[in-house]
């Protein structure tokens, strides 16, 4: 792969990472409409999380000449999220999905990218966990098939 094709291989996935970073935050709108009182303060650090790692992302995009994908106005949740399971589920699954396009930037970014990808990976890993209350055996690769088909989709 030649240099060139390697940045841009780079800069698809950081895109990809920036849109799925802006989906969790919307989708952590809903969560955080709907979840009990227990899990709003660890709904609130997500969010936050999630916000800090969008702005990360979209400065990166920058810095490598791109123009950052911009967030949609509303997109379309996975399944209906009406009680406060529904939002456990609906965070879990957020997380889930964050994880892939994760180790999707892993493996074509290089350096500190890939490093930053993997603390990405690695966070959205735990949460997912601490929202399931179980772990996968490997976060954002075996169950990236399954999310590819079922992704957020910008609703029109």
């Amino acid at each position: 792969m030649s240099e060139d094709t390697g940045r841009e291989a780079e800069l698809t996935a950081l895109q990809a990472a920036l849109a799925a970073e802006h989906a969790a935050v919307y989708g952590y709108g809903v969560v955080g409409g709907r979840i009990d009182e227990a899990g709003r303060d660890r709904a609130r650090a997500a969010h936050d999380a999630h916000r800090a790692r969008r702005d990360a992302l979209a400065r990166q995009v920058r810095d490598r000449g791109g123009e950052p994908v911009a967030a949609a106005a509303g997109y379309a949740l996975p399944f209906s999220v009406p009680d406060p399971p529904a939002a456990v589920r609906l965070a879990a699954e957020l997380e889930d999905r964050v994880a892939g396009v994760y180790s999707d930037l892993v493996r074509a970014a290089g350096g500190e990218l890939r490093a930053t990808a993997a603390e990405g990976l690695r966070e959205a890993a735990v949460r997912a966990v601490g929202w399931r209350g179980g772990s996968v055996a490997f976060p954002g690769l075996a169950e990236r098939s399954e999310a590819a088909s079922a992704s957020p989709a910008p609703s029109a």
